[in-house]
Protein backbone atom coordinates (compact mmCIF):
# COMPACT_ATOMS: atom_id res chain seq x y z
CA UNK A 1 0.00 0.00 0.00
CA UNK A 2 1.49 3.35 -1.04
CA UNK A 3 1.32 6.51 1.09
CA UNK A 4 -1.50 8.15 -0.91
CA UNK A 5 -3.73 5.09 -0.63
CA UNK A 6 -3.00 4.87 3.10
CA UNK A 7 -3.89 8.54 3.65
CA UNK A 8 -7.10 8.16 1.65
CA UNK A 9 -8.13 5.25 3.85
CA UNK A 10 -7.39 7.22 7.00
CA UNK A 11 -9.45 10.16 5.75
CA UNK A 12 -12.32 7.87 4.78
CA UNK A 13 -12.35 6.43 8.29
CA UNK A 14 -12.38 9.90 9.83
CA UNK A 15 -15.24 10.97 7.56
CA UNK A 16 -17.16 7.85 8.55
CA UNK A 17 -16.75 8.79 12.22
CA UNK A 18 -18.04 12.29 11.44
CA UNK A 19 -21.18 10.78 9.93
CA UNK A 20 -21.93 9.26 13.34
CA UNK A 21 -22.35 12.69 14.90
CA UNK A 22 -26.03 13.49 15.39
CA UNK A 23 -26.16 16.91 13.77
CA UNK A 24 -29.29 18.97 14.32
CA UNK A 25 -30.94 20.08 11.06
CA UNK A 26 -30.61 23.68 9.90
CA UNK A 27 -33.43 26.00 10.93
CA UNK A 28 -33.33 27.41 7.40
CA UNK A 29 -34.87 25.11 4.80
CA UNK A 30 -31.89 23.52 3.05
CA UNK A 31 -31.71 21.33 -0.04
CA UNK A 32 -28.57 19.53 -1.23
CA UNK A 33 -27.94 18.85 -4.93
CA UNK A 34 -25.46 16.38 -6.39
CA UNK A 35 -24.99 15.22 -9.98
CA UNK A 36 -23.03 12.09 -10.93
CA UNK A 37 -21.17 11.90 -7.63
CA UNK A 38 -20.04 15.55 -7.69
CA UNK A 39 -18.55 15.32 -11.18
CA UNK A 40 -20.99 17.82 -12.70
CA UNK A 41 -23.55 20.52 -12.00
CA UNK A 42 -26.08 19.16 -14.42
CA UNK A 43 -28.97 16.89 -15.31
CA UNK A 44 -32.29 16.74 -13.45
CA UNK A 45 -30.81 18.02 -10.17
CA UNK A 46 -29.84 21.23 -12.02
CA UNK A 47 -33.33 21.60 -13.53
CA UNK A 48 -34.89 21.21 -10.07
CA UNK A 49 -32.33 23.59 -8.55
CA UNK A 50 -33.16 26.30 -11.10
CA UNK A 51 -36.90 25.94 -10.54
CA UNK A 52 -36.48 25.95 -6.75
CA UNK A 53 -34.17 28.97 -6.83
CA UNK A 54 -36.75 30.87 -8.86
CA UNK A 55 -39.72 29.95 -6.67
CA UNK A 56 -38.04 29.87 -3.23
CA UNK A 57 -35.18 32.38 -2.96
CA UNK A 58 -35.40 32.00 0.84
CA UNK A 59 -34.21 28.38 0.72
CA UNK A 60 -30.56 27.47 1.16
CA UNK A 61 -29.55 25.49 -1.94
CA UNK A 62 -26.14 23.81 -1.84
CA UNK A 63 -24.27 21.82 -4.50
CA UNK A 64 -21.98 18.93 -3.63
CA UNK A 65 -19.08 19.04 -6.10
CA UNK A 66 -15.63 17.59 -6.63
CA UNK A 67 -12.65 19.90 -6.12
CA UNK A 68 -12.14 20.24 -9.90
CA UNK A 69 -15.47 22.10 -10.23
CA UNK A 70 -14.78 24.69 -7.54
CA UNK A 71 -13.73 27.50 -9.89
CA UNK A 72 -16.71 26.92 -12.16
CA UNK A 73 -19.08 26.96 -9.18
CA UNK A 74 -17.59 30.23 -7.95
CA UNK A 75 -17.82 31.89 -11.38
CA UNK A 76 -21.48 30.89 -11.71
CA UNK A 77 -22.44 31.88 -8.18
CA UNK A 78 -23.36 28.45 -6.85
CA UNK A 79 -23.33 27.82 -3.11
CA UNK A 80 -21.29 24.63 -2.79
CA UNK A 81 -19.38 22.24 -0.58
CA UNK A 82 -16.49 19.99 -1.66
CA UNK A 83 -17.34 16.29 -1.68
CA UNK A 84 -15.16 14.34 0.72
CA UNK A 85 -14.43 17.29 3.01
CA UNK A 86 -15.40 17.44 6.67
CA UNK A 87 -17.58 20.47 5.91
CA UNK A 88 -19.41 18.33 3.35
CA UNK A 89 -20.38 15.83 6.05
CA UNK A 90 -21.73 18.55 8.33
CA UNK A 91 -23.67 20.42 5.62
CA UNK A 92 -25.43 17.44 4.07
CA UNK A 93 -26.23 15.93 7.47
CA UNK A 94 -27.89 19.18 8.60
CA UNK A 95 -29.94 19.62 5.40
CA UNK A 96 -33.52 18.37 5.10
CA UNK A 97 -33.49 17.12 1.48
CA UNK A 98 -30.88 15.57 -0.82
CA UNK A 99 -31.52 15.61 -4.58
CA UNK A 100 -29.36 12.97 -6.28
CA UNK A 101 -29.16 11.38 -9.74
CA UNK A 102 -26.86 8.44 -8.96
CA UNK A 103 -26.13 6.07 -6.09
CA UNK A 104 -24.35 7.25 -2.96
CA UNK A 105 -21.50 5.43 -1.18
CA UNK A 106 -22.77 3.08 1.50
CA UNK A 107 -20.70 4.78 4.17
CA UNK A 108 -22.57 8.07 3.68
CA UNK A 109 -25.10 8.03 6.50
CA UNK A 110 -28.62 9.28 5.91
CA UNK A 111 -30.06 10.94 9.05
CA UNK A 112 -33.67 10.28 10.02
CA UNK A 113 -34.69 13.87 9.24
CA UNK A 114 -33.38 13.70 5.65
CA UNK A 115 -35.49 12.81 2.62
CA UNK A 116 -33.73 11.69 -0.57
CA UNK A 117 -35.19 12.51 -3.99
CA UNK A 118 -33.51 10.25 -6.53
CA UNK A 119 -33.96 11.56 -10.08
CA UNK A 120 -31.92 8.76 -11.67
CA UNK A 121 -30.35 9.55 -15.05
CA UNK A 122 -32.05 7.66 -17.85
CA UNK A 123 -34.76 5.36 -19.12
CA UNK A 124 -33.22 1.88 -18.99
CA UNK A 125 -32.30 0.00 -22.16
CA UNK A 126 -29.45 -2.08 -20.74
CA UNK A 127 -30.19 -4.15 -17.67
CA UNK A 128 -29.77 -2.63 -14.21
CA UNK A 129 -29.27 -3.72 -10.62
CA UNK A 130 -30.77 -7.11 -9.79
CA UNK A 131 -31.37 -7.80 -13.49
CA UNK A 132 -27.63 -7.94 -14.25
CA UNK A 133 -26.92 -11.66 -14.03
CA UNK A 134 -23.15 -11.44 -14.25
CA UNK A 135 -21.61 -8.26 -12.83
CA UNK A 136 -18.21 -7.53 -14.39
CA UNK A 137 -17.56 -4.18 -12.70
CA UNK A 138 -14.31 -3.75 -10.74
CA UNK A 139 -14.20 -4.11 -6.96
CA UNK A 140 -17.36 -6.16 -6.47
CA UNK A 141 -19.08 -9.50 -7.05
CA UNK A 142 -22.53 -10.13 -8.52
CA UNK A 143 -24.00 -11.06 -5.13
CA UNK A 144 -22.44 -8.10 -3.33
CA UNK A 145 -23.45 -5.68 -6.10
CA UNK A 146 -27.08 -6.85 -5.93
CA UNK A 147 -27.21 -6.60 -2.15
CA UNK A 148 -25.67 -3.12 -2.07
CA UNK A 149 -27.95 -1.87 -4.84
CA UNK A 150 -31.14 -2.85 -3.00
CA UNK A 151 -29.90 -1.40 0.29
CA UNK A 152 -29.00 1.88 -1.36
CA UNK A 153 -32.21 2.14 -3.41
CA UNK A 154 -34.40 1.79 -0.36
CA UNK A 155 -32.71 4.75 1.29
CA UNK A 156 -34.41 6.85 -1.40
CA UNK A 157 -37.75 8.27 -0.32
CA UNK A 158 -38.78 9.36 -3.82
CA UNK A 159 -37.68 8.04 -7.21
CA UNK A 160 -38.51 9.93 -10.40
CA UNK A 161 -39.62 7.88 -13.40
CA UNK A 162 -40.03 9.06 -17.01
CA UNK A 163 -42.75 6.54 -17.98
CA UNK A 164 -44.64 3.41 -16.97
CA UNK A 165 -42.04 1.16 -18.63
CA UNK A 166 -39.27 2.59 -16.43
CA UNK A 167 -41.44 2.46 -13.31
CA UNK A 168 -41.92 -1.30 -13.68
CA UNK A 169 -38.20 -1.87 -14.25
CA UNK A 170 -37.14 0.33 -11.32
CA UNK A 171 -39.41 -1.56 -8.94
CA UNK A 172 -37.94 -4.91 -9.95
CA UNK A 173 -34.31 -4.09 -10.78
CA UNK A 174 -33.76 -1.84 -7.75
CA UNK A 175 -35.91 -3.86 -5.35
CA UNK A 176 -37.44 -0.43 -4.66
CA UNK A 177 -40.39 -0.21 -2.25
CA UNK A 178 -40.87 3.54 -1.68
CA UNK A 179 -42.68 6.30 -3.61
CA UNK A 180 -42.24 6.69 -7.38
CA UNK A 181 -43.07 9.99 -9.09
CA UNK A 182 -43.95 9.05 -12.67
CA UNK A 183 -43.75 12.58 -14.06
CA UNK A 184 -40.95 12.60 -16.67
CA UNK A 185 -37.39 13.75 -16.14
CA UNK A 186 -36.96 17.39 -15.08
CA UNK A 187 -33.90 17.72 -17.33
CA UNK A 188 -36.19 17.19 -20.33
CA UNK A 189 -38.53 20.06 -19.58
CA UNK A 190 -36.72 22.30 -22.05
CA UNK A 191 -37.22 19.73 -24.82
CA UNK A 192 -40.99 20.16 -24.68
CA UNK A 193 -40.90 23.53 -26.47
CA UNK A 194 -37.60 24.03 -28.34
CA UNK A 195 -37.00 27.45 -29.88
CA UNK A 196 -34.76 28.54 -32.75
CA UNK A 197 -33.46 31.44 -30.65
CA UNK A 198 -32.29 29.08 -27.87
CA UNK A 199 -30.70 26.71 -30.39
CA UNK A 200 -28.69 29.55 -31.95
CA UNK A 201 -27.67 30.79 -28.50
CA UNK A 202 -26.32 27.36 -27.52
CA UNK A 203 -24.45 27.00 -30.80
CA UNK A 204 -22.85 30.38 -30.26
CA UNK A 205 -21.83 29.39 -26.74
CA UNK A 206 -20.08 26.28 -28.10
CA UNK A 207 -18.48 28.07 -31.03
CA UNK A 208 -20.50 26.20 -33.65
CA UNK A 209 -21.48 28.20 -36.78
CA UNK A 210 -25.24 28.78 -36.90
CA UNK A 211 -25.50 27.43 -40.46
CA UNK A 212 -23.81 24.11 -39.65
CA UNK A 213 -25.84 20.97 -39.05
CA UNK A 214 -24.92 18.92 -35.99
CA UNK A 215 -24.44 15.18 -35.40
CA UNK A 216 -24.20 14.15 -31.74
CA UNK A 217 -22.33 10.95 -30.86
CA UNK A 218 -23.17 9.82 -27.31
CA UNK A 219 -22.09 6.24 -26.46
CA UNK A 220 -22.20 4.47 -23.12
CA UNK A 221 -19.27 2.88 -21.28
CA UNK A 222 -18.35 -0.82 -21.26
CA UNK A 223 -18.36 -2.63 -17.91
CA UNK A 224 -15.22 -4.58 -18.86
CA UNK A 225 -13.12 -1.64 -20.09
CA UNK A 226 -11.83 0.21 -17.03
CA UNK A 227 -8.72 1.72 -15.47
CA UNK A 228 -9.93 1.34 -11.90
CA UNK A 229 -13.19 1.32 -9.95
CA UNK A 230 -15.47 4.09 -11.28
CA UNK A 231 -13.12 5.05 -14.16
CA UNK A 232 -13.71 3.54 -17.58
CA UNK A 233 -11.86 3.79 -20.89
CA UNK A 234 -13.28 4.23 -24.37
CA UNK A 235 -11.76 4.37 -27.85
CA UNK A 236 -13.67 5.89 -30.76
CA UNK A 237 -14.85 3.01 -32.99
CA UNK A 238 -14.52 5.03 -36.20
CA UNK A 239 -12.02 7.27 -37.97
CA UNK A 240 -12.78 10.97 -37.57
CA UNK A 241 -11.22 11.88 -40.90
CA UNK A 242 -13.47 9.36 -42.63
CA UNK A 243 -16.48 10.96 -40.90
CA UNK A 244 -15.33 14.42 -41.95
CA UNK A 245 -14.96 13.32 -45.57
CA UNK A 246 -18.47 11.82 -45.57
CA UNK A 247 -20.48 14.73 -44.17
CA UNK A 248 -18.12 17.38 -42.77
CA UNK A 249 -18.64 19.99 -45.49
CA UNK A 250 -21.78 21.43 -43.84
CA UNK A 251 -21.96 19.40 -40.60
CA UNK A 252 -20.02 19.17 -37.33
CA UNK A 253 -19.66 16.22 -34.96
CA UNK A 254 -20.15 16.52 -31.20
CA UNK A 255 -18.58 13.82 -29.02
CA UNK A 256 -20.30 13.31 -25.68
CA UNK A 257 -18.74 10.56 -23.57
CA UNK A 258 -20.44 8.91 -20.58
CA UNK A 259 -19.61 10.58 -17.26
CA UNK A 260 -17.72 7.46 -16.09
CA UNK A 261 -15.31 7.55 -19.07
CA UNK A 262 -12.12 9.21 -17.88
CA UNK A 263 -9.69 9.11 -20.81
CA UNK A 264 -9.36 12.31 -22.86
CA UNK A 265 -9.60 12.51 -26.65
CA UNK A 266 -7.06 14.26 -28.86
CA UNK A 267 -9.02 16.33 -31.40
CA UNK A 268 -6.24 18.78 -32.22
CA UNK A 269 -6.28 17.97 -35.93
CA UNK A 270 -10.09 18.00 -36.15
CA UNK A 271 -10.67 21.65 -35.27
CA UNK A 272 -13.84 23.02 -36.80
CA UNK A 273 -15.35 19.55 -37.29
CA UNK A 274 -15.16 17.48 -34.08
CA UNK A 275 -15.97 18.97 -30.66
CA UNK A 276 -15.49 17.19 -27.32
CA UNK A 277 -18.55 18.27 -25.31
CA UNK A 278 -18.21 15.62 -22.60
CA UNK A 279 -17.76 18.24 -19.89
CA UNK A 280 -20.67 20.42 -21.06
CA UNK A 281 -23.07 20.27 -18.14
CA UNK A 282 -26.48 20.34 -19.79
CA UNK A 283 -26.94 17.45 -22.23
CA UNK A 284 -30.43 18.69 -23.11
CA UNK A 285 -28.76 21.71 -24.75
CA UNK A 286 -26.79 19.28 -26.91
CA UNK A 287 -29.98 17.48 -27.90
CA UNK A 288 -31.58 20.77 -28.90
CA UNK A 289 -28.82 21.78 -31.31
CA UNK A 290 -28.36 18.32 -32.85
CA UNK A 291 -29.99 17.33 -36.13
CA UNK A 292 -29.19 13.65 -35.65
CA UNK A 293 -28.11 11.41 -32.76
CA UNK A 294 -25.71 8.47 -33.00
CA UNK A 295 -25.57 6.17 -29.97
CA UNK A 296 -25.17 2.52 -29.02
CA UNK A 297 -26.69 1.22 -25.78
CA UNK A 298 -26.92 4.52 -23.92
CA UNK A 299 -30.35 5.60 -22.74
CA UNK A 300 -29.86 9.04 -24.34
CA UNK A 301 -32.07 8.10 -27.29
CA UNK A 302 -35.14 7.92 -25.04
CA UNK A 303 -34.69 11.62 -24.26
CA UNK A 304 -33.61 12.67 -27.74
CA UNK A 305 -36.75 11.07 -29.19
CA UNK A 306 -38.80 13.87 -27.59
CA UNK A 307 -37.57 16.09 -30.43
CA UNK A 308 -38.78 13.70 -33.16
CA UNK A 309 -35.44 13.86 -34.96
CA UNK A 310 -33.54 10.97 -36.61
CA UNK A 311 -31.48 8.51 -34.53
CA UNK A 312 -28.85 6.05 -35.77
CA UNK A 313 -27.69 3.16 -33.58
CA UNK A 314 -24.09 1.97 -33.87
CA UNK A 315 -23.64 -1.22 -31.78
CA UNK A 316 -20.25 -2.21 -33.17
CA UNK A 317 -19.76 -4.80 -30.38
CA UNK A 318 -23.37 -6.00 -30.27
CA UNK A 319 -22.78 -9.72 -29.79
CA UNK A 320 -20.39 -9.19 -26.88
CA UNK A 321 -22.51 -6.56 -25.19
CA UNK A 322 -25.88 -8.33 -25.34
CA UNK A 323 -24.58 -11.73 -24.21
CA UNK A 324 -21.53 -11.15 -22.01
CA UNK A 325 -21.96 -7.75 -20.38
CA UNK A 326 -25.44 -6.43 -19.64
CA UNK A 327 -28.27 -7.56 -21.90
CA UNK A 328 -31.32 -5.44 -22.77
CA UNK A 329 -34.91 -4.87 -21.66
CA UNK A 330 -36.07 -4.16 -25.23
CA UNK A 331 -35.53 -6.20 -28.37
CA UNK A 332 -32.59 -4.22 -29.71
CA UNK A 333 -33.16 -5.29 -33.31
CA UNK A 334 -36.91 -4.55 -33.38
CA UNK A 335 -37.95 -1.95 -30.78
CA UNK A 336 -35.57 0.97 -31.38
CA UNK A 337 -36.67 4.27 -33.01
CA UNK A 338 -34.04 4.36 -35.75
CA UNK A 339 -31.75 2.55 -38.14
CA UNK A 340 -29.07 0.16 -36.83
CA UNK A 341 -25.56 0.17 -38.33
CA UNK A 342 -23.22 -2.66 -37.33
CA UNK A 343 -20.17 -1.36 -39.22
CA UNK A 344 -18.65 2.00 -40.13
CA UNK A 345 -19.74 1.96 -43.78
CA UNK A 346 -23.38 1.43 -42.78
CA UNK A 347 -23.00 4.11 -40.09
CA UNK A 348 -21.82 6.72 -42.57
CA UNK A 349 -24.55 5.80 -45.03
CA UNK A 350 -27.26 6.13 -42.37
CA UNK A 351 -25.91 9.45 -41.09
CA UNK A 352 -25.87 10.98 -44.57
CA UNK A 353 -29.40 9.68 -45.24
CA UNK A 354 -30.67 10.72 -41.82
CA UNK A 355 -29.42 14.29 -42.20
CA UNK A 356 -31.89 14.75 -45.05
CA UNK A 357 -34.76 14.17 -42.59
CA UNK A 358 -35.90 17.00 -40.32
CA UNK A 359 -38.96 15.46 -38.65
CA UNK A 360 -39.78 11.84 -37.75
CA UNK A 361 -43.45 12.58 -36.94
CA UNK A 362 -44.61 10.87 -40.13
CA UNK A 363 -42.63 7.69 -39.38
CA UNK A 364 -45.12 5.15 -37.97
CA UNK A 365 -42.51 3.03 -36.22
CA UNK A 366 -40.89 6.08 -34.61
CA UNK A 367 -44.21 7.47 -33.38
CA UNK A 368 -45.14 4.11 -31.86
CA UNK A 369 -41.95 4.37 -29.80
CA UNK A 370 -42.66 8.04 -29.00
CA UNK A 371 -46.16 7.36 -27.72
CA UNK A 372 -44.89 4.60 -25.45
CA UNK A 373 -41.88 6.35 -23.94
CA UNK A 374 -42.07 10.11 -24.49
CA UNK A 375 -45.69 11.21 -24.39
CA UNK A 376 -45.68 11.89 -20.64
CA UNK A 377 -43.31 14.86 -21.02
CA UNK A 378 -45.35 18.05 -20.55
CA UNK A 379 -42.43 20.34 -19.71
CA UNK A 380 -43.45 20.71 -16.05
CA UNK A 381 -41.59 17.90 -14.23
CA UNK A 382 -39.32 20.36 -12.35
CA UNK A 383 -42.33 22.24 -11.00
CA UNK A 384 -43.94 19.01 -9.86
CA UNK A 385 -40.81 18.00 -7.95
CA UNK A 386 -40.71 21.43 -6.30
CA UNK A 387 -44.31 20.87 -5.17
CA UNK A 388 -43.19 17.62 -3.53
CA UNK A 389 -40.30 19.45 -1.86
CA UNK A 390 -42.72 22.06 -0.53
CA UNK A 391 -44.87 19.32 0.98
CA UNK A 392 -41.83 17.68 2.62
CA UNK A 393 -40.55 20.93 4.08
CA UNK A 394 -43.93 21.84 5.56
CA UNK A 395 -43.19 19.17 8.14
CA UNK A 396 -39.92 20.87 9.20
Amino acid sequence: MNLITFLEKVKRRLLTYNFRINYKPYKQKTVIFESFGGRQISDSPLAIYEELKKSHPDYQLVWVINKELEKMAQVNGYDYVIRGSFKWVKVIEKAQIWVENARLPQWVRKPEHVKIIQTWHGTPLKKLGLDIENVMMPGTTTEKYHENFVQEANRWDYLISPNEYATQIFRKAFGYENKILEIGYPRNDELAQPSEALINKIKQRLGIPADKRVVLYAPTYRDNQFFTKGKYSFQLPFDLKQMQAAFGKDTVLLLRMHYLISNAMDLSDMEGFAYDVSSYSNISDLYLISDLLVTDYSSVFFDYAYLKRPIVFFPYDFEVYKDELRGFYLDYTKDLPGEIAYDVDALLENIVRGLRVTDMASDESFMKFYNRFCKINAGNASKRVVEEIDDILKEH
